[in-house]
């Protein structure tokens, strides 16, 4: 299978007919039960949101995974005893028909636990920033970009390459170009919101919907764009993922899907969580910790991802 796909579409594709219908029919449940959900593909698996992350489901070789996170998982314990949990994730055989029903009352059980959330949106503080963001807005809809929504946000990209971002925060609004270490930045403008971490990201910054000069921000996007169509940009460094803690490597043999689940995740997050063990110095620092990064890793989230916008 491959996992060049952007969509929850595409997904189902990769499928032979078999299990395509089978994701089908989850999916048309999930939407059926819960029709103001989001799709997206989160971990590469495909995800429906609504305050936050609603529940994920994948196709695996012999089983059907879910996972609506560990609270979900402790509610219908008695009901899920037929089948194979670990603290986020619920195998549901190839061989045996979907439970269905069950599946309605889980969704419908997290909607009830989020609706009370504060979604971790990504426009914030967008209404502090509705002339800014129209502005931009209007300036990128005359581009030859394409919107998409990636990690939580819209990110427009040109023949699938990101290019542009923007957002409003609490004392600013920016731009935030992903190759803009490239750009000619003539006007002097660009910074690294992360001094001596971030290679290839830049940010324009402004306090004020005034501060913005329409006809310069337009030329930047034309040199960003132009950078695409000439096949130049920074490609991020591969994280070097060494030998994985014997602590951790331990739970993940005792454990199919929080192998899964680790595996799924980026090199990235998987070096950050090797990491964070490694760093303990006391054997039970180390257990302590394991034991709190387990459902994040069941629930395919990185270490620092609450950190993120």
């Amino acid at each position: 299978m491959t996992d060049n796909f952007t969509n929850i579409d595409e997904y189902i594709a990769c499928f032979e007919e078999d299990k395509r219908q089978i994701l089908i029919e989850v999916r048309e449940l999930i939407t059926k039960n819960v029709p103001d959900a989001t799709e997206t593909i989160n971990y590469k698996m495909p995800t429906f949101r609504l305050n936050g992350n609603l529940i994920h489901f994948a196709m695996f070789k012999n089983h059907l995974g879910l996972y609506p996170g560990v609270d979900a998982i402790v509610h219908f314990q008695d009901k899920l005893s037929s089948y194979k949990t670990s603290k986020g994730a619920i195998q549901i055989p190839l061989n045996v028909p979907i439970p269905t029903e069950l599946i309605q009352e889980i969704i419908l059980y997290k909607v009830d636990l989020l609706k009370d959330n504060s979604s971790p949106d990504w426009k914030k503080y967008n209404e502090k920033w509705n002339d800014a963001n129209e502005k931009i807005q209007q300036l990128v809809n005359q581009t030859e970009l394409q919107k998409e929504f990636k990690w939580g946000g819209e990110v427009y990209t040109y023949n699938k390459k990101n290019v542009l971002a923007f957002s409003g925060f609490k004392n600013h609004f920016a731009l935030w170009f992903y190759n803009g270490v490239l750009l000619i930045d003539k006007d002097k403008v660009l910074i690294a919101a992360n001094e001596g971490k971030t290679k290839a990201l830049r940010q324009w910054r402004f306090t004020s919907s005034d501060e913005i000069n329409l006809k310069k921000i337009k030329q930047y996007i034309d040199e960003a764009i132009q950078l695409v169509k000439d096949g130049k940009e920074i490609k991020p460094e591969k994280s070097i993922l060494k030998e994985v803690n014997k602590f951790l490597q331990n739970a993940l043999n005792e454990n199919d899907s929080l192998n899964v689940s680790f595996k799924a995740l980026t090199k990235g997050k998987q070096k950050d969580y090797n990491e964070y063990i490694d760093e303990a110095k006391q054997e039970k620092t180390k257990i302590s910790r394991l034991e709190k990064i387990i459902p994040l890793i069941l629930d395919g989230k990185g270490l620092h991802d609450k950190y993120k916008k």
